[in-house]
């Protein structure tokens, strides 16, 4: 009977806290991620809270050796917060955001304004078909009285419905991110039980970290007590999940998280944990092969260029009739104030007028401002798609040009007759 040997599969999850001017030392910590990223050279990397797509893009600047192959989910005003960056090609992205995210009047807490959403990543990891979902869940902010608490179930019921219709062919599931529940908590065991992903904490054989597995604790100086509220040690709500199928048999040999403080540094990543888990398969089974029409992606791909540069054209009118609208305001006011700035000297326009016509200008702007909010949303949608086809355009034309996504090793180190590869070799 042939064996194989086992060989791992890296993965790191990180919510970054990256609220320039709100959160603390956000340049700093986003250089200690950075570096962290470069030593360690992860597989994968699902990063949260990274809402600024600058930060993003220096991420993958300085990533480009490591991990040449990256993603933003873009998504609402301000973005996601989602990212991916893989040592492996990533054939194909989509973005689903969640139908609840909080309330836009609690504006202190910020969640309805982010775009929560999960993300996901198609890989061919060896001859593995890998879906990578990254995700983060609405805020809990009082355990005793959680008024999100029906918007954090629903959010699980649709991640849980999401993997389930999207990881089907799939050989390999893997889930990350922030979820903002306990291990026990009712849309935890929801999501765990409906898609059978399983808990790295739980499965591993060997953890190096916080006590529990604990990923927010007290001794976090980002951290305050209120946060956790009667836990005084911590709480976990970051998650690392799995799932392998009938051609693979995957296990969790190794996870860890990062213990607050961080050697040679006055302060830690983050408020959160990182966590890393090792992956492991000896099976393996040639993945199939998908046929697409590259035609038919690059004319989707065109029209929602022509889609994109309408938008922009569109949003650029409204920007600019909201600047023409606030400018007649303005000599509007400049013309009412004549009579205050010169005594005796009689308005130069009828009250009637002067009124309509402040309501007109007031309308513009109003009008413009949603209008621009609009098409911004939409650009970013577009954006998202127009990223995802490209990269599907590209695997396209690898796939027709005949060259294997998932090329084999030299022949000095192809293993012995009888000796299959395993599935997660790195494609050269």
């Amino acid at each position: 009977m042939a064996n194989t040997d086992s060989v791992g599969l890296r993965v790191f999850s990180l919510n970054c806290w990256g609220i320039h001017y709100l959160s603390k030392h956000c340049p700093q910590r986003y250089a200690m991620i950075g570096d962290l990223l470069c030593k360690e050279q992860h597989d994968i990397v699902l990063l949260q809270e990274v809402w600024s797509e600058k930060d993003f893009l220096s991420l993958k600047q300085k990533l480009a050796s490591t991990h040449p192959h990256s993603h933003y989910f873009k998504s609402g005003v301000i973005g996601s917060g989602l990212a991916i960056y893989t040592k492996h090609r990533i054939h194909d992205t989509f973005l689903y955001r969640y139908s609840l995210n909080g309330y836009p009047y609690m504006a202190h807490h910020g969640d309805w304004f982010g775009g929560k959403a999960v993300g996901l990543a198609i890989l061919n990891i060896g001859s593995l078909t890998a879906n990578i979902y990254v995700t983060h869940l609405h805020a809990e902010y009082c355990r005793d009285k959680d008024s999100y608490l029906p918007h954090r179930v629903v959010q699980a019921w649709e991640l849980q419905q999401f993997i389930r219709h999207t990881s089907a062919g799939a050989d390999l599931v893997i889930l990350g991110g922030d979820l903002n529940m306990h291990p026990q908590d009712l849309g935890n065991r929801l999501l765990r039980t409906s898609t059978g992903l399983r808990d790295s904490y739980s499965e591993t054989a060997k953890f190096d970290g916080c006590e529990n597995g604990m990923t927010l604790i007290a001794d976090n100086p980002f951290i305050s007590q209120k946060e956790l509220g009667p836990f005084e040690k911590g709480i976990r709500i970051d998650y690392i999940l799995f799932k392998d199928s009938s051609k693979a048999e995957i296990y969790c040999d190794f996870m860890s998280t990062t213990k607050g403080s961080v050697p040679d540094h006055p302060f830690p990543y983050s408020d959160h944990e990182a966590l890393t888990a090792e992956l492991s398969q000896s099976k393996t089974f040639a993945d199939p092969l998908l046929l697409f029409l590259v035609d038919i992606v690059t004319e989707a791909r065109t029209e929602v260029k022509v889609g994109l540069h309408c938008a922009e054209r569109m949003r650029y009118t409204a920007t600019r009739t909201g600047v023409m609208g606030l400018a007649l305001l303005f000599l509007e006011l400049a013309i009412a104030a004549v009579p205050w700035l010169a005594l005796g000297a009689e308005q130069p326009f009828p009250r009637t007028s002067f009124y309509m016509l402040a309501a007109l200008c007031f309308a513009i702007l109003v009008t413009t401002f949603l209008l621009y909010i609009f098409y911004t949303m939409e650009l970013k949608s577009l954006q998202g798609a127009e990223d995802q086809m490209r990269l599907a355009v590209g695997s396209l034309q690898e796939r027709l040009r005949g060259f294997p996504l998932a090329q084999p090793h030299s022949s000095q180190r192809r293993p012995p007759e009888g000796l299959e590869p395993s599935a997660f070799d790195p494609e050269e």
